[in-house]
């Protein structure tokens, strides 16, 4: 016998551990030989990584897809691993040694590897253990980590033939610079932060005029919220079409502090409506100015060091062409060296004493930091490694523009393509020593040779050192007859960005370059399940390497959830203190029941608005099954191998079963289009509604009766739903569905196998005539309650029916039906009528109509009374919120969140006053 409650933190780690004593997960488990293959990679998290809400949503949405496919028969394999983490782990172990008073420097490069390894054996991967929690039934002897040895060989195989094939380049560019970490990150890494600061207008005079403050003609006044780079300045740009500037385009401005003659040049990246319609251009330190500076063909002149300080002194490309004044040199000396930030108030200062500036603005704009080193980064000009992105991309585009591999939902696919269609080159190298060292070396002259080893790239260099009559020849010869790699070659110090290696996920975890037994079956994957927030930087990379080394899309559909927010709406954040950990709430209401909300939530297009109590709610879901199962237990409900739904004789069993099946249809059509939702939705409503609150409900007299042959069609009919009933629940629910599945093989058996490996029910029985007799029963009975709910009828009053213009059919119907309409409806006698009894509520049901005579139930004047103070406080909620949102400054001023939630709840208050006006009419028409 089930307990009397269910105790999910006991019964989960126990299931969870009889699945992997059984490898029940393992590829291929519970597949005839030669199935179909279903295969997902998950989205590798970092290893630094803990659970958060969005890996709880994205892996619930992935493990419903591949426990469901397991138990349809397919050759599943759900490849589970994780990411390096390049600069998350190094700023890790970095902590780690400063608090020791170690510094990274003070370590060889070697050393610092080391270190982080023993860190990644200790520490790292504490979130395969918490996706373990949620349930997540990946291939865990599968396990793959983007540093293991077979993976780091594919990111060599990568590398070398991408740059043999002329896809790899190194260049000087702009990068986000992040000068606390001294490395380049990505796009991904730059957060966006609104700050308080200020816009200062310096004027710089045009050249050959003598300067006068008060003469507008003698300078041009440009705008700048950063000072600092005025240094590197080296053009002003006007829009061509801006009449104010036509006769001084041509001509220079002299550069104050700096002394540099710089041109003043048409181009419609100024905004002629904008301030004064001239923009300083600093191509090493502005990416919108870098692409200026191309088309101008500027210098690009880098005034920063690594750390952000500036540097002038013995910087040839600020030196460049300038004669200094001894003043000017005096002021270089001040400069060089500060902070940027210090520079800035220095400069300002500088061009106010000159008479230079012009005003100062409060200015509040966004201003990039890095995400991890929490300092804003600079556009720093420097020598990378690069990807030519736009010519991968081609193979890509067409692959989802011929539907070779589809997005759902479909308007995914416009961001994709603007974004593919206007791709820049992939920045890949980054200055960390935790992460895939470039397989480059340098020889004593600058030639860079690329190759998958060190003693490769020496064979090449020999072989092109000794092949010419170069001033290295001889150098090379000497050192050949005792000497180490390191003599005559130097590797490139930088590490490749952690998303080139993800992008060979789908393939390098199966073995690729090797022609492995797992690559050969399971590539292409099926499914990618991932968040939006990624397609730019994972997605699209992807089926860039899929396409170009396997030459097949590595997945045929890409499913993009939503976020996960708040119960208002708010993105989760750490200083918004709304984090939701999903941790938590499994410690308080079980796996099962965060994984039924999510899914239950996760319509396509639409953020999951999650609130704990949603989460409790659907607990609730849970406890009634087991409940329901409890009962059954209690009646002698017992699994009967014979049972055959077609040999069911009773309409009430007959019923169940065509709901059952028409349930079982609704959730896989729910599942295989990705409306998980819907899923959950069909699930939910047959078991709590359909099953418990109404078929065990009216096998209560059957189960309590003498007719034998009908208590045990019943109790079998029970048991063969229950069983459907914890398969179709089991991919949203597996904890629960697979401790029912065990206790309920029945006494003295076993099941033949665990419910994750049994077949997903594919069912056929259906009974019209059975489902629209109960179908009517239900909607009476409904019907019934739902009035005397509105009208505050006491639950122990009953009450004679009354039923006009029934036809033959309801009339059996009635008659048939009447001990349950007794019982249920809490109705004394059923009477036919003409026409409606006076004082009645009446209830339209097929082509009768049933009145319940109110008036010998409530006192309908007190009644009305309520129900027209309610509509009077609902109309005060609703006008309270509709003069909030016309009021246009709430709405522009208000975060998007506040915005929405208000107008949620005057959508719940206008329902309810909806509500309440149907049932002040039914009151008015029966008095």
């Amino acid at each position: 016998m089930l307990e009397k409650t269910y105790d999910a933190a006991s019964v989960e780690p126990r299931i969870a551990e009889r699945w992997e004593e059984a490898h029940a997960f393992r590829a291929g488990a519970g597949a005839e030989h030669g199935a179909e293959t279903f295969t997902i990679v998950i989205p590798p998290p970092n290893v630094t990584g803990s659970l958060h809400m969005g890996h709880a949503l994205n892996n619930t949405l992935q493990d419903i897809l591949v426990r469901f496919e397991r138990m349809r028969g397919k050759d599943v394999l759900w490849q589970p691993g994780m990411d390096h983490a390049g600069i998350a782990t190094q700023m890790v172990v970095e902590r780690q040694l400063m608090e020791q008073q170690i510094h990274r420097r003070d370590l060889s490069r070697e050393e610092f590897v080391d270190r982080v390894w023993q860190w990644k054996a200790e520490s790292g991967g504490m979130i395969v253990n918490q996706l373990k929690r949620l349930g997540a039934s990946c291939d865990w002897s599968r396990e793959r980590f983007t540093m293991d040895e077979g993976l780091s060989k594919a990111v060599i195989e990568v590398f070398v033939a991408l740059y043999k094939q002329g896809l790899i380049y190194k260049d000087k560019r702009l990068v986000n610079w992040d000068p606390k970490l001294l490395t380049a990150i990505s796009d991904l890494e730059v957060e966006q932060i609104e700050l308080d600061g200020h816009l200062w207008h310096f004027r710089y005079p045009v050249e050959g005029v003598a300067y006068d403050a008060e003469d507008p003609s003698t300078f041009i006044t440009v705008a700048t919220t950063r000072p600092e780079t005025m240094l590197g300045d080296t053009a002003v740009a006007v829009h061509p079409d801006d009449e104010r500037y036509h006769e001084l385009v041509g001509k220079n401005v002299v550069l104050p502090i700096v002394g540099r003659r710089i041109p003043i040049v048409a181009d419609d990246y100024s905004d002629p409506e904008k301030g004064s319609g001239a923009v300083k251009i600093t191509p090493a330190h502005d990416f919108n100015d870098f692409e200026v500076g191309k088309r101008h063909k500027l210098r690009a002149v880098n005034v920063l060091t690594v750390e952000a300080a500036i540097n002038i002194k013995d910087n040839e490309d600020f030196l460049h062409g300038l004669e200094a004044t001894e003043l000017q040199r005096g002021v270089w000396d001040q400069l060089h060296g500060l902070d940027r930030f210090e520079a800035r108030k220095l400069i300002v200062k500088i061009m106010e004493e000159g008479g230079f500036l012009e005003k100062t603005e409060p200015h509040r704009h966004t201003v990039p930091h890095g995400d991890r080193g929490g300092v804003p980064i600079e556009p720093f000009l420097t020598d990378q490694w690069y990807v030519d992105a736009e010519t991968l991309a081609v193979p890509a585009i067409e692959s989802v523009r011929e539907g070779r591999t589809d997005f759902v939902p479909k308007n995914w696919e416009k961001t994709y393509f603007e974004w593919m269609e206007n791709i820049q080159p992939w920045c890949i190298s980054r200055q960390l020593w935790w992460g895939h060292q470039i397989p480059a070396w340098y020889g004593p002259d600058g030639h860079v040779f690329v190759e998958k080893t060190e003693k490769e790239a020496l064979d090449a260099a020999v072989e092109y050192y000794l092949a010419v009559d170069t001033p290295w020849k001889a150098w090379v010869e000497d050192k050949l007859e005792n000497f180490s790699p390191g003599d005559i070659l130097t590797r490139d110090e930088d590490v490749l960005d952690t998303w080139f290696s993800s992008a060979l996920w789908p393939f390098s975890t199966l073995g690729w370059p090797d022609e492995t037994p797992e690559l050969k079956r399971y590539y292409p994957t099926s499914v990618l399940v991932t968040g939006f927030d990624i397609i730019f930087f994972w997605v699209a990379r992807m089926m860039m390497m899929g396409l170009h080394f396997m030459e097949e899309e590595p997945f045929h559909t890409v499913y993009v959830h939503a976020l996960v927010r708040d119960k208002n709406g708010a993105k989760m954040s750490k200083s918004k203190g709304n984090v939701i950990d999903p941790l938590e709430l499994i410690d308080d209401y079980g796996a099962d029941a965060l994984r039924f909300t999510l899914a239950i939530m996760a319509a396509q297009g639409r953020d999951v608005k999650l609130d704990p109590a949603r989460v409790a709610g659907y607990r609730n879901f849970g406890t009634k099954l087991w409940n329901a199962t409890r009962f059954a237990e209690m009646n002698g409900v017992a699994r009967d191998p014979a049972f055959r739904p077609e040999d069911a004789g009773l309409t009430v069993n007959r019923w169940i079963l065509t709901e059952l099946t028409r349930a079982e249809k609704a959730i896989t059509k729910g599942v295989t289009s990705y409306r998980f939702n819907e899923a959950a939705a069909g699930a939910y409503g047959f078991v709590w509604n359909l099953f418990c609150d109404w078929y065990l409900e009216l096998l209560k007299p059957i189960f309590a009766g003498d007719d034998e042959q009908a208590s045990a069609e019943s109790r079998a009919c029970a048991a063969y739903v229950l069983d459907q009933i914890y398969k179709l629940l089991h991919p949203m629910m597996p904890f629960m569905t697979e401790e029912l599945w065990a206790r309920t093989a029945g006494e003295g058996s076993e099941r033949d196998d665990m419910l994750a490996l049994t077949r997903w029910p594919a069912l056929e029985f259906e009974d019209e005539d059975a489902a629209a007799d109960i179908n009517w029963l239900v909607e009476l009975v409904s019907g019934i309650r739902s009035v005397r709910s509105e009208m505050n009828v006491p639950a122990s009053a009953t009450a004679p029916l009354a039923v006009i213009g029934a036809s033959q059919e309801t009339k059996e119907r009635l008659k048939r039906h009447q001990p349950a309409i007794h019982r249920l409806a809490r109705v004394t006698e059923i009477v036919e009528r003409a026409e409606a009894p006076k004082g009645s509520a009446q209830i339209v049901v097929g082509e009768a109509t049933a009145c319940l005579p109110l008036g010998e139930l409530i006192d309908l004047k007190a009644e009305a009374a309520r129900l027209e103070k309610e509509i009077a406080r609902l109309d005060g909620e609703i006008s309270r919120i509709q003069k909030k949102l016309a009021n246009e400054k709430f709405v522009a001023r208000a975060p998007d969140e506040i915005v929405a939630s208000e107008r949620e709840k005057m959508a719940e208050f206008q329902a309810s006053r909806d509500r309440v006006k149907t049932a002040l009419s039914r009151v008015s028409a029966a008095g």
